[in-house]
């Protein structure tokens, strides 16, 4: 094996506590991956052939998680506990022979980016170290470990703060936890590593005290950002960290030339595209796999998840998912477009309607007040304010399909399964049972009936009756004036 060759440990072994969660604290997520997946993906962009993730807590769902990565190999860790015996399991998983750097990284810290990596690489060789940690330098580095140096700048011992003197706790160098070593180092001072503490673990740092025994050296480099180097371990630091990485993306699209009105207001996943000259307006997210085409409108108030939007579309106070909105398609405000829901081009969905699992043809439009489900609607069709595909027949969902140019009217309700053919038309309030045929009118009225004084008769006392009374009186005053 070369020397200058690279395998990646990352620790996800651990319950989390303190996040007070049945979900492990590497899996819970932020910016559309998890904890362990943003640490993951850094770690694969620096090429390495050799990725061993250390687990056992809810061993079966973090394996899982690891589904998109298949060149990552998951480690067991045995009943030994502590962060040197995860990592020399992981070791201990690398072919054998392995001469190369082990950089070990934690999966709750997953905002280190590939260049701060590449850094301490660097440094690690520059320095010809056998070990190099990433520190970081905290105006408060309260109940962190502090990265002691010497006078060549080299680390002399990490101390812990209820061991550290005042001078040492006065530091504001903090050990981050990330690390790489020389494979054989580390190897061989893992070996010597032993569970003689309180907790009764193997520690990780306990290398560094042996290595320098050993008079080997051990350097640090700081991380340019000292937030992005400190690990998630409860739901406020999950927030913070959120915050972070999302203020990272939205910077990201605005320097590719997306116009985002109010960052602050503004959520979007690191696993969504955008285009240039897409405008997000305020209260907006784009979460998931979403995609955004070039001069499309997103916002405000508006929720995208999973959902592709074309070119040159409008969505405003909408929430979609799963969803695919046509280019220079326009949805909203208030609509709710649900799993398969697809708007051709031109195509509106408008005010206060929802869609599911339909497709609305090139140019058509659903424009208030409707619900459209298990529908196929073709081109040009317009449905009135109130349409409604009952799909649902208490067993089963059915299917309705209205052709190309159709017309409804208003409070249209169509019980599926029904065709509307071609170029039909409905009238207002029409309950439509059968299929209607091209080109034809359907209709549903029942004569309209008149019971003249129900109101009087039935409701007397009330206001109705009371108004009913004075119109009447009203009537008759007119007609003896007439007379």
């Amino acid at each position: 094996m070369a020397e200058n060759e690279l395998a990646i440990v990352i620790l996800a072994a651990g319950q989390g506590t303190r996040m007070r969660s049945s979900t492990p604290k590497v899996l819970h997520r932020i910016g559309g991956r998890t904890l362990l997946g943003h640490v993951v993906r850094q770690a694969e962009s620096l090429g390495s052939e050799h990725v061993r993730v250390v687990v056992r807590h809810e061993r079966d769902r973090v394996v899982e998680s690891l589904a998109d990565f298949p060149g990552v190999v998951a480690v067991d860790q045995d009943e030994i506990p502590g962060t040197g015996r995860a990592t020399q399991v992981a070791v201990e998983a690398l072919p054998a022979g392995f001469a190369g750097d082990v950089l070990v990284l934690s999966g709750d810290v997953p905002l280190i980016e590939a260049d701060t990596f590449r850094a301490l690489l660097d440094e690690h060789r520059r320095r010809d170290a056998d070990a190099t940690i990433l520190s970081a330098e905290l105006a408060d580095p309260s109940g962190y470990g502090r990265v002691i140096r010497d006078d060549a700048g080299m680390v002399a011992r990490i101390v812990e703060q209820k061991d550290a003197t005042a001078e040492e706790a006065s530091v504001t160098e903090i050990n981050s936890g990330v690390y790489v070593f020389r494979g054989p180092a580390l190897r061989d001072a893992l070996a010597r590593v032993g569970t003689d503490n309180a907790q009764g673990e193997m520690y990780l740092t306990d290398v560094m005290r042996i290595l320098r025994d050993a008079g080997r050296g051990v350097a640090a480099i700081s991380a340019p950002d000292a937030r992005t180097a400190l690990g998630v371990n409860d739901r406020v630091q999950l927030a913070d960290a959120a915050r972070i990485l999302n203020q990272r993306v939205v910077r990201r699209w605005q320097l590719e030339g997306v116009t985002i009105l109010d960052p602050q207001t503004t959520w979007i996943d690191d696993t969504a595209t955008l285009e240039a000259d897409v405008t997000v307006l305020p209260n907006t997210h784009i979460l998931g796999a979403s995609s955004v085409a070039t001069g499309a409108v997103i916002g405000p108030d508006t929720s995208l998840v999973d959902t592709e939007v074309g070119a040159g579309a409008t969505v405003r106070r909408s929430d979609a998912t799963l969803a695919v909105i046509g280019a220079h398609a326009t949805v909203g405000p208030w609509a709710y477009l649900r799993a398969g829901a697809e708007l051709a081009d031109s195509a509106k969905a408008g005010t206060f309607v929802e869609i599911k699992n339909s497709t609305v043809g090139e140019g058509s439009k659903v424009p208030h007040l409707s619900y459209v489900g298990d529908t196929t609607i073709g081109v040009g069709v317009n449905l009135g304010a109130g349409a409604i595909t009952a799909n649902y027949d208490d067993v089963a969902k059915h299917r309705t399909e209205i052709g190309d140019h159709v017309h409804s009217g208003s409070h249209t309700v169509f019980i599926a399964p029904v065709r509307i053919g071609d170029g039909a038309k409905t009238g207002a309030g029409a309950v439509i049972r059968k299929d209607v045929p091209a080109g034809s009118l359907a209709l549903s009225v029942a004569p309209q009936r008149n019971i003249e004084g129900w109101v009087e008769k039935n409701r007397a006392g009330t206001a109705a009756a009371e108004a009913s009374e004075h119109a009447h009186d009203a009537e008759k005053a007119t007609d003896v004036g007439q007379e």
